[in-house]
Order: structure tokens, then sequence, then C-alpha cells
């Protein structure tokens, strides 16, 4: 670390101007960069986003078709057993 002076030169006053713009040229460099990987990190996100809503929207129409099959058997079962105490009643 340099020793603390307590006059400030147009040496070192152009010394620090000189860190100062390198400083901020590295965190520009760097911005540009996080600025690419979160572009990169949203094309990836949307991606997922899309992939789940086809993965929800093939789920639905599966439990779809089995609610629909449920129906179905409910009303077969139904029928077959109005029809059973249909047959039983014309015995008795």
């Amino acid at each position: 670390m340099e020793p603390v002076r307590d006059a400030w030169t147009d040496e070192r006053l152009d010394d620090l101007n000189r860190r100062v713009d390198t400083g901020f040229g590295e965190l520009r460099g760097e911005m540009a960069g996080l600025r690419g990987e979160m572009s990169e990190l949203r094309r990836e996100m949307n991606e997922l986003r899309r992939e789940s809503n086809e993965r929800f929207e093939s789920l639905e129409k599966r439990l779809d078709s089995v609610q629909r099959t449920m129906v179905y058997g409910f009303v077969s079962m139904s029928a077959a057993m109005i029809a059973a105490l249909g047959a039983i009643a014309t015995q008795l």
C-alpha cells in the first residue's frame, strides 16, 4: 500500500484519473459479460417455460381422457345395475 501524502500533485491526480478510468473500463467489460449471461439465462428460462406448458397441456389431455373413461364406466355400471334390478323385479 502506498504511503499517505498530504499534497496532491498534478502527476498524482493524473495517475488517479488513469486508475479510475481503467477500473471503469474493467467494470464495463464485466457488465457486458453479465448482460450476455443474463440474456442467455432469459432464453433458457423461456425455453423451459415453453416445455413446461407443453407438458402440462399433455397432462391435462391425459387427465381429461381418464375422467371421460371413468364417467363412461360409471354410466355403464349404473345401466347394468338398473337392468339387473329390473330383471330381479320382474322375477318377483
